[in-house]
């Protein structure tokens, strides 16, 4: 996956370049809103993370543009301003989605993939790994055709990994996206939910799909 990153602020730009690459996509980078726009007109990326507040040509206008030559790339807009207007703005030029600053690496992340996967109707209410399946919408699991029963949080926690199947995420995304808290090192929450849901989910079963990355955090897919 292909993102283009339009952002002035040289740190800013740092800082998501080099976390979204360790979370596998190949990224560009744009330090002005010409530089952006030309850089859009002429590749095909998957998305283009703009800040509104740009040198030469700002993100509203860069939008504005790429919309009216019928460009479809995804555009996921970052601002400091938080307006009820603003983000009305930015979603009436066409944006996907609107992120206020300052904001945790991790909710930018979820956005980027949410936005990626956008458009994929089994991929929002059904999944299925091996003989896992999860209906997202009746909020029901079963494996090998057998009904497994998780409380609310166990099943946004397999969720969460099912949607990124692969990836390996960490014990922070996963406490920031199922628990709503920035995770401390000295609270095993995310492993004790971790080894809690693989009692239910695979140590009955003969495929394991919930895997640890030691020293990283935690993935899941089907390996054989």
């Amino acid at each position: 996956m292909r993102i283009l990153i339009v952002e002035d602020e040289a740190k800013t730009a740092a800082f998501l370049t080099k976390g979204l690459k360790e979370n596998g996509f190949s990224v560009d980078v744009a330090e002005n809103g010409v530089d952006g726009l030309n850089s859009l007109e002429q590749v095909d990326y998957d998305l283009a993370i703009l800040d509104v507040m740009l040198p030469l040509l700002d993100g509203w206008s860069i939008l504005s543009v790429l919309r009216s030559k019928d460009i479809q790339t995804r555009v996921l807009l970052l601002t400091a301003r938080d307006s009820v207007e603003d983000r009305v703005k930015g979603l009436e030029l066409g944006a996907d989605d609107y992120l206020v600053k300052p904001f945790s690496f991790s909710e930018l992340l979820a956005r980027i993939h949410t936005l990626l996967r956008r458009g994929t109707a089994t991929e929002i209410q059904k999944i299925k790994c091996a003989d896992l399946e999860i209906d997202a919408i009746k909020h029901r699991v079963t494996r090998n055709d057998v009904r497994i029963d998780l409380t609310p949080k166990e099943f946004q926690l397999l969720l969460l990994m099912a949607r990124r199947p692969g990836e390996v995420l960490s014990r922070t995304v996963i406490a920031e996206q199922v628990w709503d808290m920035n995770f401390d090192s000295d609270t095993n929450v995310v492993d004790v939910a971790i080894r809690r849901l693989r009692n239910k989910v695979d140590d009955p079963f003969e495929d394991k799909l919930i895997h640890t990355i030691r020293g990283v955090g935690y993935a899941f897919e089907q390996r054989k």
